[in-house]
C-alpha cells in the first residue's frame, strides 16, 4: 500500500475519472484531496466550461472550489478527449451514467468510455467501475472490451468494480468519511490493488466482495431496498412510526432520481431472463411509479370538493427537482404530476429554488426562481419537493393566492399550525 500512495502523490501514477457529473465529481475532489494528480474526462462542453469557471458543483459542497485550486496549481487537467486521458493516466476511474430507456438498460454511455480507454490501456494500468449496473456487466462486457487492447485482464492491468455510495448534497463527504468503500475485483490481484487504493481516500476502509457479480448485486440490493420501503409506507399511507419498533419511511409524491426508481428494474430485468419473477420489488415499482397520478387524482378531489373545475385552474407545483436541496431533475415525479393535471385541462406553473430553466417542460408550463409569481391567483398549491425553504411556508406565503386557499402536501413537510382555516391535504389523508 505505501507505494501505492508514493505512487500517488508524487504524480507517478495519475488517476483519470470519466464523467464528471454528480458522482464522479466528487470522486474526483476526494482524489485531489488526498494529494493526487487527476485528469477530468467529460463529453459535455457545457460542464467543462463551468469547472473551468468555478460554477459546476455550487450545490455540492466544496467540489468546485476544489476544482478551482486544482486547475490553478496544476493537479487537475480537463478535456473530452477519453483516448488521451487513457494514455496519459495509469487508474482510470470510470463514473458514467447507466439508466433506463422505456425500460430497457442503457449501457451505452459506459461502453463507449470502456471502448475509449481501451486504446491506450498500458501495463499495470487499473480500471474502476462505478456506476450501479445489472450483474454480470464488468466481467463479462466491459472486461472484454478492455482486451481488445490485446492485454490480460488481471494478469495485464487490473479491473476494480467500486460502486458508487452518495447522497447528493454531502457525497464527498460519504466517499471520504461516511461508508467504507465496496471493492471486488476480477480476480485475486485486482482485488488486492482495489483494497489498498482505495483506503487511501475511504477512511471508514474497504470492504472486499468475493466476487465481482455479488459486489453489483449488493449496490442494487440496497436501492430496492429503500424502493419496497417507501412503497409500503405509500401503500400504507398513514402515520405508523408512534413506537420505536417500526421505521416507515414518509409517503411522498414519488420516487425519483437515477438510483431508487432505476436499480430494481436492473434486477427485474435479470430474472426475468432467467425465467424468474422477484414480485415483491415489481409491485413495489409500480406502487411508487402511480404515486404521482394518484396524488394528482387526490388534489383534483380537492378542487371538486370546493366546486372549483379542473379546467383552466391554475396549479402552482412548488419544486421541481427530484429530492429536496439537489438541482437534479432525473426522472422526477414532478413531470409526471405537470403531464397529470395538463391532461386534466390545468393550467401550470412551477417553481423551484434552485433550477432557472429545464427543456424537459413542456412550453406552456412556466418555470420560475420567484414563488410569488408562481403563486399568484393559484386554485391549487402542489408541494412535489422537499426543499428546505417550503418547510418554512405560512399561511402570508400564499397571500396571493385564489381563495379559499388549497395545497396538496405531497412530502408532508408543513407545520398545520401555520395554516389555520386552510385545507391542506397530504398522501394518504383526507
Amino acid at each position: 500500500m505505501s507505494q501505492i500512495i508514493s505512487d500517488i502523490i508524487s504524480h507517478k501514477k495519475i488517476i483519470s475519472v470519466y464523467g464528471l457529473g454528480n458522482v464522479g465529481a466528487p470522486i474526483a475532489a476526494a482524489w485531489l484531496r488526498a494529494g493526487a494528480k487527476v485528469i477530468g474526462v467529460d463529453i459535455s462542453s457545457e460542464l467543462l466550461d463551468q469547472i473551468r469557471a468555478g460554477t459546476s458543483h455550487t450545490k455540492e459542497p466544496f467540489i468546485s472550489q476544489i476544482f478551482t485550486k486544482a486547475l490553478k496549481n496544476g493537479t487537475l487537467t480537463i478535456t473530452s478527449d477519453g483516448k488521451k486521458a487513457s494514455h496519459d493516466s495509469h487508474i482510470k476511474i470510470v463514473a458514467v451514467p447507466v439508466a433506463l430507456k422505456n425500460n430497457k438498460i442503457d449501457l451505452s454511455a459506459l461502453l463507449a468510455v470502456a471502448k475509449k480507454i481501451s486504446y491506450g490501456l498500458k501495463r499495470n494500468d487499473a480500471v474502476i467501475i462505478c456506476p450501479s449496473i445489472p450483474p454480470g456487466t464488468t466481467r463479462k462486457i466491459i472486461g472484454p472490451i478492455l482486451e481488445k487492447s490485446k492485454l490480460c485482464v488481471d494478469k495485464d492491468f487490473y479491473l476494480i468494480y467500486n460502486p458508487e455510495r452518495i447522497y447528493e448534497g454531502r457525497a464527498l463527504q460519504d466517499i471520504e468519511s461516511n461508508y467504507p468503500a465496496i471493492v471486488s475485483g476480477f480476480g485475486q490481484n485486482s482485488l488486492k490493488f482495489a483494497e489498498s487504493l482505495l483506503k487511501i481516500i475511504s477512511k471508514k476502509g474497504v470492504l472486499s466482495m468475493s466476487t465481482l457479480e455479488s459486489a453489483e448485486a449488493e449496490k442494487l440490493f440496497e436501492g430496492i431496498y429503500r424502493d419496497v420501503n417507501i412503497a409500503l409506507a405509500n401503500e400504507l399511507a398513514v402515520g405508523a412510526n408512534s413506537q420505536p419498533y417500526c421505521h416507515l419511511h414518509y409517503p411522498g409524491t414519488g420516487v425519483g432520481g437515477l438510483c431508487i426508481p432505476v436499480y430494481p428494474q436492473f434486477i427485474i430485468n435479470a430474472s426475468r431472463k432467467m425465467n424468474m419473477h422477484v414480485k415483491l420489488t415489481e409491485f413495489s415499482r409500480k406502487i411508487n411509479d402511480r404515486m404521482p397520478i394518484k396524488c394528482v387524482s387526490d388534489s383534483l378531489e380537492l378542487l371538486n370538493k370546493y366546486h372549483i373545475k379542473p379546467k383552466n385552474a391554475k396549479i402552482a407545483v412548488l419544486g421541481l427537482a427530484f429530492r429536496g436541496e439537489v438541482v437534479d431533475t432525473r426522472l422526477s415525479p414532478s413531470y409526471t404530476v405537470i403531464d397529470e393535471f395538463l391532461k386534466h385541462g390545468c393550467k401550470v406553473m412551477v417553481h423551484d429554488p434552485y433550477i432557472e430553466y429545464d427543456a424537459n417542460l413542456p412550453p406552456s408550463v412556466k418555470l420560475s426562481n420567484n414563488l410569488q409569481s408562481v403563486v399568484q391567483g393559484a386554485s391549487l398549491i402542489f408541494i412535489s419537493t422537499d426543499h428546505k425553504v417550503y418547510v418554512k411556508l405560512n399561511k402570508a406565503s400564499f397571500s396571493k393566492t385564489s381563495k379559499p386557499l388549497l395545497i396538496f402536501d405531497g412530502r408532508n413537510i408543513l407545520t398545520k399550525n401555520n395554516f389555520k382555516n386552510t385545507s391542506i391535504m397530504t398522501v394518504g389523508m383526507r
